[in-house]
């Protein structure tokens, strides 16, 4: 199976900075796309980044300038540089990947990690 370690949240004070790390460790499969989600209180769980292994980048319009994702293929590790933060990014953030098995018949499995928190104070 494939599990994924979060790391990085924190409280900051707006206008901050912070970087969340997130390390996929597993054997038998292939890491696809990682990215990074999150859950405002009260809120669903929305896509903030996405990247894939060929380097593909997708961002929330929300975040757009202000976060940047990035990944190290050889470590199975993606990140989340987030700059200029404001109160309306606290939140828990979540760290997904998409594994797909080397062995045959291929299974895709949507992973997700434990979730950090990251809070902004105004």
């Amino acid at each position: 199976q494939v599990q994924l370690v979060e790391s990085g949240g924190g409280l900051v004070q707006a206008g901050g900075s912070l970087r969340l790390s997130c390390a996929a460790s597993g054997s038998r499969f292939s890491i696809n796309t990682m990215g990074w989600y999150r859950q405002a209180p009260g809120k669903q769980r929305e896509l903030v980044a996405t990247i894939t292994s060929g380097g593909t980048i997708n961002y929330a319009d929300s975040v757009k300038g202000q976060f940047t994702i990035s990944r190290d293929n050889a470590k199975n590790t993606v990140f989340l540089q987030m700059n200029s933060l404001k109160p309306e990014d606290t939140a828990v953030y979540y760290c997904n990947a998409v594994a797909v098995s080397i062995s045959i018949p291929r299974r895709t499995l949507s992973i997700w990690g434990q979730g950090t928190q990251v809070t902004v104070s105004s």
